[in-house]
């Protein structure tokens, strides 16, 4: 059974910004790896993700990793946490975890950028992951503002990361050395988080070569 529960519906971001700062890294790690955001979800639900990826350089890996994200929990008391990718009538489990600590969502997030960087551009994943991992651990950007949530307005926090500006081999990532990870998130949003956007655009004009876009749908009824 997947009944929508109204009022929870993520309708179409509209993000207005009200003030942009800098953050020293123990607050944007802090904001990025929220603990206990899955507390107030009851057990019986499901929160629905919407994943949508466009690549100019594997158009075929695009369309593979386009669909829907389900996180729900398991029913044997055990407080873990299971994700599913579900695309039309196929459905795969994407791992387990400990509701306890976190959103899963955003190591999902990460580790996807990851993959389809490598996996798009070519280079070592093991490069590609420790640059990221080193810009979870930097001072990042910062943009408060709001968005709207099933006609409501909301206030929130978007963290910007840009883990290859300075990297010594961006002109050789055939446009990835421009990627940007975002990530808006909010206590309005059950599971913290309500976009989480990865892309490669070059400054200026041009089409992005990369975007992966992850953004929160709702919460629904949990399978039957």
């Amino acid at each position: 059974m997947r009944l929508f529960l109204c009022g929870l519906v993520a309708s179409f971001l509209s993000l207005s910004p009200l003030a942009a700062a800098s953050i020293d890294a123990e607050q944007a790690y802090d904001l990025l790896f929220q603990d206990g955001v899955l507390d107030s979800i009851a057990r019986d639900k499901e929160l629905l993700y919407q994943r949508t990826v466009t690549n100019q350089l594997r158009a075929d890996t695009a369309e593979r990793d386009t669909g829907d994200i389900a996180l729900s929990f398991a029913d044997d008391g055990t407080e873990m946490a299971h994700l599913e990718f579900r695309q039309n009538d196929k459905h795969r489990a994407m791992g387990v975890f400990p509701a306890s600590v976190g959103n899963p969502m955003i190591m999902v997030f990460y580790e996807s950028a990851i993959r389809d960087m490598a996996e798009s551009a070519g280079g070592s994943p093991f490069y590609i992951r420790n640059r990221v991992k080193d810009a979870l651990v930097q001072p990042a950007e910062i943009i408060k503002g709001e968005a709207l949530l099933d006609g409501k307005t909301i206030p929130v926090q978007t963290i910007l990361m840009r883990p290859f500006a300075e990297d010594p081999n961006r002109d050789r990532m055939q446009g990835f050395g421009d990627l940007t990870l975002s990530v808006t998130v909010s206590e309005e949003v059950p599971g913290w988080y309500l976009h989480l956007v990865a892309e490669a655009a070059p400054q200026g004009e041009g089409a992005a070569v990369y975007r992966s876009e992850i953004q929160f749908e709702g919460v629904q009824e949990g399978r039957e």
